[in-house]
């Protein structure tokens, strides 16, 4: 879902509850005795402004097709399954990066940046994590692209992920010290985020949840900022 998607659908659904919320409070007022709250039987018909994009004219809606246009586009689609059982696996390579450079970094603005990646993405695994065991199974989900399906997040048969290191370049950094290895973590750290920055940027070409594509966004615009700051280092 793109992001004038999302916004569409979070108004429509916003429209879509106040409506029910003043139907809710007004229903009951022609039993007062005068009538006034319910003319002609409460057979009064509500409108929805539906926004569209820049310099198209809004449509109007009743509130049934607001409610259904709402629900729409929020089911998870395959795109949403592998990004999400996907991305943790790249998450996992970072973690490991980040530990390596609480041993071995030399430069304390390198101890810094590894220690808010670590702070990040580890708590984005777990939200990655319980959103495919709440969604496992259902709709579009085809089990593909995954883990080990224990839980796990191991790097074997995903190194064709952007950004990913290889088994030689995280036995360099392991081996590395110092300087050497500062500069090897940001060359490699950096090339990291740019892959889960195009894989996010692909998601939100493809992908269909709503949820799914914040997570993306603010991964796209976190790491963005972390690459920048790396590339200050280097």
């Amino acid at each position: 879902m793109r992001p004038r998607s999302i916004a569409r659908t979070t108004a429509l659904t916003v429209a879509a509850l106040a409506l029910a919320l003043t139907a809710a409070c007004s229903g009951g007022s022609s039993e007062d005795g005068d009538g006034s709250g319910g003319a002609s039987g409460g057979d009064v018909s509500q409108e929805v402004i539906a926004p569209e994009g820049p310099g198209e004219p809004a449509r109007t809606l009743t509130p049934e097709e607001a409610q259904e246009q709402a629900a729409e586009g929020t089911e998870p689609n395959a795109a949403d399954f592998t990004f999400m059982r996907m991305m943790p696996v790249h998450h996992q390579q970072a973690l490991d990066m980040t530990a390596l450079a609480a041993e071995h970094a030399q430069d304390e603005a390198v101890r810094r940046i590894a220690a808010r990646v670590a702070a990040a993405q580890g708590p984005e695994i777990d939200v990655m994590d319980a959103w495919v065991t709440r969604n496992a199974g259902t709709g579009a989900d085809d089990g593909s692209g995954g883990d080990d399906g224990h839980g796990g997040h191991g790097a074997e048969g995903h190194g064709d992920m952007p950004g990913m290191a290889s088994e030689e370049e995280l036995a360099a950094l392991a081996a590395a010290r110092g300087a050497e290895f500062d500069a090897l973590f940001l060359d490699l750290m950096i090339a990291h985020h740019e892959g889960a920055v195009t894989m996010a940027t692909e998601l939100l070409t493809s992908g269909n949840a709503g949820d799914v594509a914040q997570l993306a966004t603010d991964m796209m615009a976190d790491q963005s900022v972390e690459i920048d700051r790396m590339r200050g280092l280097g």
